[in-house]
């Protein structure tokens, strides 16, 4: 019985490292941008500023691997009514603590970098940092834009 219940919570945190999700980094494209025409601004970065970014919270994968391995978990404890409860509490437990996990695992690296473009306006995009690269005040980068998005690159 313990040994089923380590498989499974080992499984758990195997899955849930495999869903984190990469965010969009200067030179990421999510399928939705492929092909897009985008414009092209350039600029001088005044300022760069660290920020996390938030996990998911969707929950598909973290509250629903966590519910099941709850419920397992559960339905090993007493007998009658008692496992019954044992297993929906179990469940609701695990599904709760599985969205934490699942947030915590996929939360990531920022960085705000507001730009003095060479027309004269001043720009904030928050992204990704990359590779553990920041990008620093002074440097001579190109602004990528589609409808509200953009996205700062070298």
């Amino acid at each position: 019985m313990n040994k089923t219940i380590a498989v499974i919570a080992l499984s758990t945190v195997t899955l849930l490292g495999g869903c984190a999700q990469q965010g969009l980094t200067g030179n990421t494209y999510s399928r939705d941008q492929v092909g897009k025409a985008q414009s092209v601004q350039y600029g001088i970065v005044e300022s760069v500023t660290p920020v996390r970014i938030e996990g998911r919270t969707d929950g598909v994968v973290g509250s629903g691997t966590g519910a099941v391995v709850g419920g397992i978990a559960g339905s090993h404890i007493g007998g009658g009514t008692g496992r019954t409860l044992a297993t929906v509490v179990g469940a609701v437990a695990g599904g709760v603590a599985g969205q934490h996990i699942e947030k915590s695992a996929t939360e990531r690296q920022g960085q705000e970098i507001t730009i003095r473009l060479d027309d004269g306006g001043v720009l904030s995009v928050v992204q990704e940092v990359e590779n553990g690269r920041f990008f620093q005040p002074g440097d001579r980068i190109r602004v990528l834009g589609q409808g509200r998005s953009r996205k700062v690159s070298y």
